[in-house]
């Protein structure tokens, strides 16, 4: 038996259908697959479409650095906004696998504290993409129940994006499906320090005690503490770069990471189950063991 079941057993309760692609099927795209008591297959990839809907191996939390626009629209002889124009459409197809997968939280790093150092007529563009993007995500939380919420520096951002992202976050807030969070703004060193202050600050004000801090307090004043699971169990980046490049950086600890050369305009359906396959062939130990 594979390693990647021991100690794991597959309970029928937690069955789920899904239609996989032909592709990783081996053309039989459009069947229903459900995890089966059987695990004679050999080959991994079985195994793994076979495992997928087990709940206690999909990550609850997945996290993406969606990477390559620009180089995917340099290839091709476009405008780099041509690239980032994949950012709702591949957010959108991201959020409807997921919830068939009953994954909890996903967390895009869309815009760094980095990104302003961009052409202004790209920074210009992507904001306006960004205002489309909440236009957009509105009506999909209607038919997902997809509850959208945006960490980072939101006050440096235009007041219209800012009205948008208020709208959608109070639209939004009661729905119980995925929990999209949109990383807009956002660097790991500035939700590291925005936590500290406001850490200080209570300190000082008497609200606190120096001995009240610790790992758990800390947490709370990250602006991930939004999520119901703040730390991701996974972490995928597309483009081929194998680094965080400031995102979550204390959310990533304990982390699986996944790189993809896949460009993001290129990663659809098959590259995302792909990245959960990897995470189900992997053993977190998180720091010990279990010889």
């Amino acid at each position: 038996m594979s390693s990647l079941f021991a100690g794991r057993p597959i309970s029928k309760s937690s069955y789920n259908l899904y239609t996989l692609p032909s592709s990783i099927c081996g053309g039989r795209g459009g069947h229903f697959f459900k995890i089966s008591n059987s695990l004679s297959i050999d080959d991994d990839r079985r195994h793994s479409i076979e495992i997928i809907h087990n709940s206690e191996l999909i990550p609850k939390h997945v996290a993406i650095i969606m990477d390559g626009n620009r180089r995917w629209a340099k290839a091709r002889g476009l405008a780099v906004q041509e690239g980032h124009k994949f950012l709702t459409p591949n957010l959108k197809n991201i959020c409807n696998i997921s919830s068939k997968l009953r994954i909890q939280v996903i967390t895009a790093f869309a815009f760094s504290t980095e990104n302003w150092n961009r052409s202004k007529e790209e920074v210009d563009f992507l904001m306006q993409l960004f205002e489309e993007f909440f236009e957009e995500f509105m009506r999909l939380s209607t038919r997902l129940g997809v509850r959208v919420s945006v960490i980072g520096g939101k006050s440096k951002l235009p007041t219209k994006l800012q009205k948008g992202i208020e709208l959608t976050e109070e639209a939004t807030k009661a729905n119980e499906g995925l929990h999209l969070m949109l990383a807009l703004n956002y660097g790991g060193h500035y939700d590291m320090l925005q936590a500290t202050k406001n850490i200080a600050s209570k300190v000082k004000d008497g609200l606190i005690q120096l001995e009240d801090i610790d790992n758990t307090l800390f947490e709370q004043e990250l602006t991930t503490n939004c999520a119901k699971f703040p730390k991701p169990d996974l972490l995928i980046r597309t483009g081929g770069e194998q680094r965080i490049s400031n995102f979550l950086l204390w959310q990533l600890a304990y982390s699986e990471l996944y790189f993809t050369n896949t460009l993001f305009p290129d990663f659809g359906e098959e590259a995302f189950l792909e990245a959960i396959f990897s995470f189900q062939r992997r053993h977190r130990r998180f720091g010990g063991h279990t010889y």
